[in-house]
């Protein structure tokens, strides 16, 4: 089937990093439909050629593949969603962040060819809580737990060098999918227990999860100076309008949902830097670069995620 992001003529050969996971699995397939060819990263034995072995923890890859291919996206980490955090997982969210980035970074700056694009997967944690205030790509690096990581997460790809390969840094917001941080909300609903989350005017950035899949084959096909991207809607939405939604689409009451203190005190700072920290978040560099959404709002997106899980 033809889409907007098909070859031309030109397909890339593509090697992604955490194919497995929410944006991983549906990124792979969307990009083979489009005509290009994907490998991957795993860290077990490969079963097929495009399957390629890889270790970040100690730094070993099957560096050849590097060689072969046109663009590398490095969407590998350990899940933030795993709350509270504990600091033996903070500690792993931070440490697979950087060594699966520095080991790719590595292996780019040895190879004899080198793909002229790496796609870092990001996260826009990195702004940190801003209330009413608007975020572009040009806002600077916030404060807390999060916009450390992601700062550090970044700078491990900034040691690619420039001079053979660009780098694009996706910085995600909430996925609106069936996975992810999305699957207690809607559990929750489900339950007939949804409501408002802490205060309900903090804005949460989203993103449909088929739009988040199709950004990143924005990126892999068109050259741009520019080397940040939001990867949000272009709708500003606040917590309470997405679950608000969710319960109005899921049928259910509205009604309950959890008070600030109790965010505070059973999540801890996980709680507060996912849950309530707002950032309203305008996702310039994509729109300047022609990408269009698929999700305008939070409504269509929801929807859509409704329908998948059907």
């Amino acid at each position: 089937m033809a889409t907007e992001f098909d070859t031309g003529g030109n397909p890339r050969r593509v090697l992604i990093a955490g194919a497995s996971g929410m944006i991983g699995r549906p990124l792979r397939k969307f990009l083979s439909q489009a005509g290009h060819t994907i490998h991957t990263l795993v860290r077990r034995e490969p079963t097929d050629p495009l399957e390629h072995r890889w270790n970040p923890e100690t730094g070993v890859i099957d560096s050849g593949i590097i060689n072969h291919v046109d663009t590398v996206i490095n969407l590998s980490g350990a899940s933030i969603a795993k709350i509270p955090w504990t600091t033996k997982h903070k500690d792993l969210i931070l440490s697979s962040r950087i060594n699966a980035t520095t080991t790719l970074a590595t292996a780019i700056n040895h190879a004899d060819s080198p793909p002229s694009l790496l796609i870092q997967g990001s996260a826009v944690g990195f702004y940190g809580d801003r209330a009413n205030g608007v975020i572009t790509e040009d806002s600077p690096k916030g404060e807390g737990f999060l916009s450390d990581v992601v700062a550090a997460w970044e700078e491990a790809a900034a040691g690619v060098s420039p001079a053979h390969t660009r780098v694009c840094y996706a910085r995600t917001g909430l996925v609106i999918g069936t996975a992810g941080a999305m699957a207690p909300l809607r559990l929750q609903t489900l339950l007939g227990v949804g409501g408002r989350i802490g205060f309900g005017q903090q804005w949460w950035p989203w993103i449909s999860l088929l739009d988040e899949v199709r950004a990143f084959a924005h990126l892999v096909i068109h050259d741009t100076d520019f080397s940040i991207f939001n990867l949000v809607g272009p709708e500003y939405a606040t917590s309470r309008d997405v679950t608000t939604t969710l319960a109005k689409a899921l049928k259910r009451p509205h009604l309950i949902g959890l008070p600030t203190f109790a965010i505070k005190a059973l999540l801890g700072e996980a709680g507060e830097e996912l849950l309530l920290a707002s950032q309203k978040i305008r996702p310039r560099t994509l729109s300047v670069t022609g990408f269009t959404w698929k999700d305008e709002t939070i409504t269509s997106a929801i929807a859509r995620m409704l329908q998948k899980s059907r």
